[in-house]
């Protein structure tokens, strides 16, 4: 099993949600502050981790087995996401998709920063289920 942040339609109520809801939901999370945040083409999300400085990204936290993050998983996510591991704000390491190395460099990616907004839900003017926060 291995611990997933998920930022996106991923999440309870997303249309991919399908892909992590039969695996047990370990609460809503946030990142450390060092993280950019884009949406890209209004799509879907993507997390850059910023050295500079960035900002705490909201998520959910599923236990999910790697062979179901390889074959339900990652196979719906873009070519434009990888996995890659983050910092959550307690300190634990945990995998997630963020964005390709590269892909900021493209002006043809249609990126919109939404960092300020700290969440793919708040962004889209979306509110979460209820209930599961983790502390």
């Amino acid at each position: 099993m291995a611990r997933l942040f998920c930022n996106g339609d991923a999440m309870r109520g997303g249309v991919l949600h399908h892909n992590v809801a039969a695996h047990t939901f370990l609460g809503t999370v946030r990142t450390t502050p060092d993280y950019r945040f884009y949406s890209v083409r209004d799509e879907f999300p993507a997390l850059v981790l910023a050295p500079d400085g960035g900002a705490a990204i909201e998520g959910e936290l599923y236990d999910v087995p790697m062979n179901d993050i390889r074959a339900r998983f990652l196979p719906d996510e873009p070519p434009e996401l990888e996995l890659t591991v983050v910092q959550l704000e307690n300190g634990d390491s945990v995998l997630a998709v963020g964005l390709r190395p590269g892909i900021l460099l493209d002006d043809h990616t249609g990126l919109t920063d939404i960092t300020a907004a700290g969440s793919w839900r708040r962004y889209r003017g979306l509110t979460a289920p209820s209930s599961g926060d983790v502390s």
